[in-house]
């Protein structure tokens, strides 16, 4: 008699316990189905960066055949261009190539401010139309990088965050890098564009 008065109480404690293990199912795979969009949207941001960096890797070649012929006192700049072009290509993670874009970005403005010193160059209309592209370029990627970046700290956020983490533990899932450059290698461009500037000056 005793176990049939049990039979119901345990019936229910087995039912809530299901329940519960139901509800947490569908709580882990929530958390999983939103961290797998988070993931493909951070994909996503990343392709579209790495889209117009090769677009821009594409005219560099162009633009350099076009400019020395004009600009005979830049070739030290035109020689870094080229050589950030290749490592850029060379590269595969956004935190690594974040440092020569930088770069390539200040000297692509640098090289597009000094054209106005040469009237020939400025009425090229190859010159025109590569700085015009180029321009647009820049601006695409300088709005897609805050963009990358702010999905970068939302995913990067919510995977060290719980529950969440646990989840992001048992699938592997690790901090993707920011697309920047850090403050210090910032400053080392600086200090090498600066010196680059002088180099040109002596040339002079």
């Amino acid at each position: 008699m005793a176990a049939l008065t049990l039979l119901p109480i345990i019936a229910c404690v087995g039912f809530v316990f299901i329940v519960l293990g139901l509800l947490f199912l569908f709580y882990a795979v929530s958390i999983y189905n939103a961290l797998i969009v988070l993931k493909n949207n951070l994909g996503k941001a990343w392709s579209n960066i790495d889209v117009l960096l090769k677009q821009r890797s594409d005219l560099i070649p162009n633009l350099v055949e076009t400019v020395k012929g004009y600009m005979k006192h830049e070739q030290y700049t035109l020689e870094k261009i080229t050589k950030l072009r290749s490592s850029i290509i060379s590269y595969d993670s956004p935190g690594k190539i974040a440092k020569p874009s930088e770069a390539m970005s200040g000297l692509l403005k640098n090289l597009f401010m000094v054209s106005e010193k040469y009237p020939d160059l400025k009425a090229n209309q190859n010159f025109l139309k590569l700085q015009e592209q180029l321009t647009a370029i820049e601006n695409q990627i300088a709005d897609r990088r805050e963009f990358y970046n702010n999905s970068v700290l939302l995913y990067n956020t919510r995977i060290h965050s719980l529950p969440d983490s646990i989840v992001a533990m048992i699938l592997g899932m690790k901090d993707n890098e920011y697309f920047k450059a850090t403050t210090e290698e910032k400053e080392l461009v600086k200090v090498d564009m600066s010196n680059e500037s002088n180099k040109e000056t002596v040339v002079k």
